[in-house]
């Protein structure tokens, strides 16, 4: 059973920064593409940032994009977002999750596609 944890949420002032962490366990991290997502009352819950396996391939939302960066250590079995220059409208609780995919480079967009979730850490942008 592959658990995830995140970390690193919080309360920030508008144009601020915030890493947010995703550690896994109880699986293999390397054969999983990963991914981060976000959620706010009453929506769907929306693609942020994705990484291949092997941490060569992302792809960003256009609302995030230039601004977050997603990463990988496969050594530490930890997934990360590098968010900077942060805005009220990116406050949402924030999800990792994992894929298992056979393909290095390959990586989902669609979150009903991910097989394991976190249990999400919520981040608080201030005007």
């Amino acid at each position: 059973q592959v658990q995830l944890v995140e970390s690193g949420g919080g309360l920030v002032q508008a144009g601020g920064s915030l890493r947010l962490s995703c550690a896994a366990s109880g699986g293999t991290f390397s054969t999983y593409a990963m991914g981060w997502f976000r959620q706010t009352p009453g929506k769907e819950r929306d693609l942020v940032a994705v990484i291949s396996k092997n941490g060569r391939s992302t792809y960003y939302s256009d609302s995030v994009k230039g601004r977050f960066t997603i990463s990988r250590d496969n050594a530490k079995n930890t997934v990360y977002l590098q968010m900077n220059n942060l805005k009220p409208e990116d406050t949402a609780l924030y999800y990792c999750a994992g894929k298992y995919l056979l393909s290095d480079s390959a990586f989902s967009l669609q979150p009903r596609s991910y097989d394991w979730w976190g249990q999400g850490t919520q981040v608080t942008v201030s005007s």
